[in-house]
């Protein structure tokens, strides 16, 4: 089962690193930072905008 990103969320929201824009990633749950080529997890539909618990992405 996959949880929805409230939009006005994800507005919010920046990388932490990059501050730069996110991206929601629907299929992963995953929020999704291209500067930093980070994914960020979203458990229970709390976005975890913690660095080491981000994933490295080659994108």
């Amino acid at each position: 089962m996959t949880t929805e990103l409230d939009p006005r969320l994800l507005s919010l929201l920046v990388c932490p690193l990059t501050k730069g824009p996110l991206t929601y990633d629907r299929e992963t749950q995953e929020l999704i930072s291209p500067r930093a080529k980070l994914a960020f997890p979203i458990r229970d539909g709390i976005p975890v905008m913690l660095a080491d618990e981000a994933r490295p992405i080659e994108a």
